[in-house]
């Protein structure tokens, strides 16, 4: 009889640094936001992402005032919004009008350069509610940065779901091999809106290689098993709950709105939810190794660029 087939013993990825949830300020009259990546933001070390904003869930009462940011231009990037609570409403110079609601995705490639502005949903900001957000900004290779402008929208159906996976115990204690553990629907989900996670690939096209993971772990405890691409970058944040990242001899804890980036070498992460109904989003990325110049709403790879970027905005040459 055959042997049954093992896998090797997992390249641990290992926390490099964990940074604390940084103070809150406001962009426009809309989004109270925490700036996750405090000042790490628009560094080579967290390449290819580059800013990360979340709005905490807030309560607005009901109003007919529209709360946001009107029209800004933006060029050398990408936009990622993901909504969790109520909607968000947006509209740019390429004649995209859209409203994004609780789960859905709207990505867009700024490229060689895009208008536009964000609010509240028509339809929440009448009824009020509790509204959470994030935005994040995704590098683009100096190769695309003058890429036509694209929006995808990308609606919760859309995002697959697939069960987390345990973490082989032997392998962690023994550094021996171990059977690839099966899909356990008890340990939560994980909605991959890019990259691959268990063979499955998110709906969202990418100018790069690129990971952006929305998990969910309901079961205090319990520890899940992911994959990630050698040589990534690797950035955790917890919006809820709490986490622990490693094993017995190397566990470190990540609370509520903090996030870990983790070591470009190694292929697995163990991750243990600490508290009930924990949720983690996992960046993730190769990184993109070019100068990064960035002022306001442009982010080019050199001052000339930027400068540029501001004339071409100022002479009504962009989001054509």
């Amino acid at each position: 009889m055959a042997a049954a087939a093992v896998a090797s013993p997992p390249s641990w990825k290992v926390v490099k640094r964990i940074m604390p949830a940084p103070r809150a300020h406001w962009v426009g009259n809309g989004f109270q936001v925490f700036p996750v990546f405090a000042n790490l933001a628009f560094t080579n070390e967290l390449s290819p992402w580059l800013m990360f904003d979340y709005a905490a869930p807030k309560y607005f009462k009901p109003t007919t005032e529209r709360l946001g940011v009107g029209q800004h231009p933006h060029r050398g990037f990408e936009t990622v919004t993901i909504a969790f609570q109520g909607g968000v409403e947006h509209s740019d110079s390429m004649g995209h009008k859209d409203v994004i609601g609780a789960g859905d995705v709207q990505w867009m490639t700024a490229g060689r350069g895009i208008i536009h502005e964000e609010y509240h949903s028509t339809d929440f900001a009448k009824t009020g509610g509790t509204f959470e957000m994030c935005q994040l900004w995704l590098n683009l290779p100096a190769v695309h940065k003058m890429h036509a402008p694209r929006y995808q929208p990308i609606l919760s159906g859309a995002i697959p779901v697939v069960p987390l996976r345990s973490a082989p115990v032997e392998a962690c204690a023994t550094g021996g091999k171990s059977a690839e553990p099966p899909p356990d629907e008890g340990l939560g989900s994980a909605r991959i809106i890019a990259g691959e996670l268990y063979g499955t690939r998110g709906p969202a096209h990418t100018l790069s290689d690129v990971e952006l993971w929305d998990l969910h772990l309901p079961v205090e405890g319990r520890t899940v098993l992911l994959h990630v691409p050698e040589g990534h970058t690797t950035i955790i944040f917890v919006r809820k709950g709490m986490i622990a990242l490693g094993g017995a001899a190397d566990e470190q804890t990540v609370g509520p709105q903090g996030v870990a980036l983790l070591t470009r070498e190694g292929t697995a992460i163990r991750l243990t939810a600490k508290q009930p109904e924990t949720q983690v989003l996992l960046l993730g990325g190769m990184p993109l190794d070019e100068p990064i110049a960035a002022e306001g709403p442009f982010v080019m790879n050199s001052r000339s660029e930027i400068m540029q970027a501001r004339m071409d905005y100022q002479n009504g040459k962009m989001g054509r």
